[in-house]
């Protein structure tokens, strides 16, 4: 191949549809490989992975989202533009709703309000990480009282909504609940899988109540687990509408994955003046990350001529307690930070970096999965 610059992989999928986004990009121009095809039996190939090289990102991603025959069946994120907010009817919920269904509006999509309440001995109904239920009950409820008083409690929350609504606090946009028994984190996760929403909005506590929180905090296991953009508003932020977010970072790891991971930021913010910093938090060398790091700047420059960019070297002695000086100096409005997937022994003990910013900041996050 003519081009010098590495290969990454666009998506994985069956021999044949590999076969059809592989025609469709060289079509446009874009040099493709497969990998992982059985030479013997190809059409019995299963994930089949199509790579281009990583330049070409851009318009391949245009190409993909384009494309009516790659769309069908599949239940991507992509596909959706609903805004999935989990609400435990608490001040940081409302102040989530603001954000949320400003997002919808931006996506000419719609919201899905959840909620989830717990039966007989566990005292609250959604505590998402409030303690406004913290008192224990009197006496055990049954289960249709205890659903009853949730659905109730979402009525008056959805009235609330109306209300804003009419005054012009917020955006007038198509909006549905869902009231369900179970555990929090577990349901917000297992609907989200049958929604596919473009991202899940989830109001927090401020810093210093969270920080009791550690283990327990609802919005740190669905971020960790979720495979869905995770939009974190504390409840101490001050904007509530998303064209006030102007300064924002992003934490880099340095791979492949950060430039899928930009391009859903890009999505979600496709307005013209962001400042963007790009922070790394690779483990590598100080020289191989100046390496990197710049070849991240030039890339990002290139391809996402909205935003202005530069970046910035936080080293890892007290990186935290670093990072929590620059954001107050520069005025950072919101943090986007790639995620993997963690499994419950890793994030006990090796707790990602989304999982920490979450618990010691009070600034917006927005938590991409990779």
């Amino acid at each position: 191949m003519g081009k010098q610059s590495k290969l990454i992989t666009i998506a994985i999928h069956t021999y044949e549809k590999a076969v059809i986004l592989k025609t469709l990009l060289e079509k446009e121009g874009i040099e493709t490989v497969l990998h992982n095809v059985n030479l013997i039996q190809p059409v019995i190939s299963s994930g089949v992975r199509v790579r281009i090289h990583e330049e070409d990102l851009p318009l391949a991603l245009k190409i993909i989202e384009s494309s009516s025959i790659l769309k069908q069946g599949e239940d991507d994120a992509s596909k959706s533009s609903t805004v999935f907010i989990p609400v435990d009817f608490s001040e940081y919920s409302m102040k989530a709703c603001m954000i949320g269904f400003d997002f919808a509006h931006r996506l000419g999509g719609d919201v899905i309000l959840f909620h989830t309440f717990i039966d007989h001995q566990y005292p609250g109904l959604f505590p998402l990480e409030s303690d406004e239920y913290e008192a224990a009950p009197k006496e055990v409820k049954s289960r249709a009282e205890v659903e009853r008083a949730a659905s109730e409690k979402m009525n008056d929350f959805k009235a609330a909504l109306n209300k804003n609504i009419v005054s012009g606090a917020m955006p007038d946009v198509e909006f549905s609940s869902i009231v369900t028994e179970g555990i929090p984190e577990s349901e917000i996760i297992n609907y989200s899988k049958e929604v596919s929403p473009s991202m899940i909005v989830m109001g927090t506590r401020g810093k210093s109540k969270k920080e009791a929180d550690l283990v327990g905090s609802v919005t740190a296991e669905v971020l960790d687990a979720c495979r869905f953009p995770v939009f974190s508003v504390p409840e101490n932020m001050a904007i509530d509408r998303v064209e006030g977010i102007k300064n924002v970072v992003f934490f880099s790891n340095l791979n492949r994955q950060d430039l899928l991971s930009f391009d859903v930021f890009s999505k979600l913010f496709n307005s013209k003046g962001l400042n963007v910093t790009i922070i790394p938090i690779a483990e590598k060398t100080e020289e191989e990350i100046a390496e990197s790091l710049d070849a991240m700047l030039r890339y990002c420059k290139k391809h996402y001529m909205l935003y202005d960019f530069k970046t910035k070297y936080i080293g890892d002695h007290d990186f935290l307690d670093d990072f929590d000086g620059y954001v107050k100096k520069e005025g950072v409005d919101l943090i986007v930070i790639p995620n993997k997937k963690k499994n419950i022994f890793s994030r006990l003990f090796r707790p990602s970096m989304a999982h920490k910013m979450l618990f010691h900041s009070d600034t917006a996050m927005l938590v991409v999965p990779v």
